[in-house]
């Protein structure tokens, strides 16, 4: 009887011990430890190089025309980069936000949608479509552009200035069209 308090004693002791170790050496975590980060099978992905003050990593992908566009094409621009897939409930709530965004600040803001995680593109077309969307609509049918840039969730947007610098935190979840102009007016 002795034997099993002893033991159920020590139990708690070393319990209580990993909690107050984790407490007492863990380090704050950020939005991108909290979140997954998914690498496809087979491919070399970067890490770092997302958050603010970077510059945001380049890439290039097909457009739904099959043209090759780069991020880089859009320096000397301000860019909202968003991350979204036609299966997605929040995204179908802020793509007519966006819409509008992109009509009325088209000339100043480059919109670049990336669309990822589709598994048949022919939802896409037909969520741009139903949509009327008319802002670039961007191809990452190998989910490497987002694996890059750590997309936790859908839909999620980077804001880049005209230096081509990630200058505003990254906005994970729907934005509303005032919300949009915020973010344009605090970019350089």
């Amino acid at each position: 009887m002795i034997w099993k308090r002893i033991f159920a004693i020590g139990i708690i002791v070393i319990l209580l011990s990993i909690v107050v170790y984790n407490t007492a050496f863990s380090s704050d975590k950020s939005e991108n430890e909290d979140s997954i980060f998914i690498v496809p099978e087979g491919m070399e992905v970067e890490s770092g190089g997302t958050d603010v003050g970077d510059m945001a990593p380049n890439f290039q992908l097909e457009n739904m025309e099959g043209k090759k566009v780069q991020l880089q094409d859009y320096r000397g621009k301000k860019v909202f980069l968003n991350f979204w897939a036609s299966w997605c409930g929040p995204c179908k709530e802020e793509m007519p936000h966006m819409q509008k965004f992109y009509e009325e600040y088209g000339d100043e803001v480059a919109v670049l949608a990336v669309n990822t995680n589709e598994p048949v593109l022919d939802n896409a077309r037909k969520f741009v479509k139903d949509y009327e969307l008319t802002f670039p609509i961007l191809l990452d049918k190998t989910t490497e552009v987002a694996a890059r840039y750590k997309i936790p969730n859908l839909p999620t947007t980077y804001f880049i200035n005209t230096k081509g610098e990630i200058q505003l935190q990254k906005k994970s979840g729907p934005m509303t069209y005032d919300e949009m102009v915020q973010k344009m007016e605090k970019l350089d």
